[in-house]
């Protein structure tokens, strides 16, 4: 569920309808369409879709969560050196994306929302220092960047949000 009361968030199901959605990323909609029910299946990934309340069949964006684990040699040094000499359990927000008619009403901030939101909860039961997103893009680097993301180094597109931090 979200803090609006017109939009749900939910596991993906057979009821919604995968076919259909388009974001306007090739390998976003590819992913959706044909391996998302696979990961889930097999547990590789857990992937949450938004809908309307009205239409339990449209899918308006989803996102991925899965778990991995941090290098601190990958970590901006400044902030390794405050932690533990072994790898950080972390949340990976492998793939988050907007269908086109929905792009720019807040469904992605919604989404990412409901991301971090459940990993805090997950964090209470298992240990999960960061939430890890790989941007696609630029913008969507901006994106992530306007909460509170970091690049964990300048030769990747990944950034991490340490959960104290939230």
């Amino acid at each position: 569920m979200t803090d609006k009361p017109d939009l749900v968030i939910e596991p993906l199901g057979k009821k919604h309808n995968r076919a259909a959605f388009s974001c306007g990323t090739d390998e976003l909609d590819t992913y959706l369409q044909r391996q998302a029910s696979q990961d889930t299946k097999r547990r590789i990934a857990r992937i949450f879709v938004i809908r309307s309340a009205a239409d339990d069949q449209t899918i308006l964006g989803y996102y991925t969560l899965s778990a991995l684990s941090i290098d601190l040699s990958s970590l901006p040094s400044d902030l390794a050196k405050k932690l533990p000499k072994h790898p950080l359990p972390a949340a990976l927000i492998g793939r988050l994306a907007v269908s086109t008619k929905s792009q720019g009403t807040g469904i992605g901030k919604v989404l990412l929302a409901d991301a971090i939101k459940r990993t805090l909860a997950l964090s209470d039961e298992i240990g999960v220092y960061a939430m890890v997103v790989d941007a696609l893009n630029t913008d969507a680097e901006a994106f992530y960047q306007g909460f509170g993301f970091s690049k964990l180094n300048a030769a990747t597109n990944r950034l991490f949000l340490p959960l104290k931090s939230v």
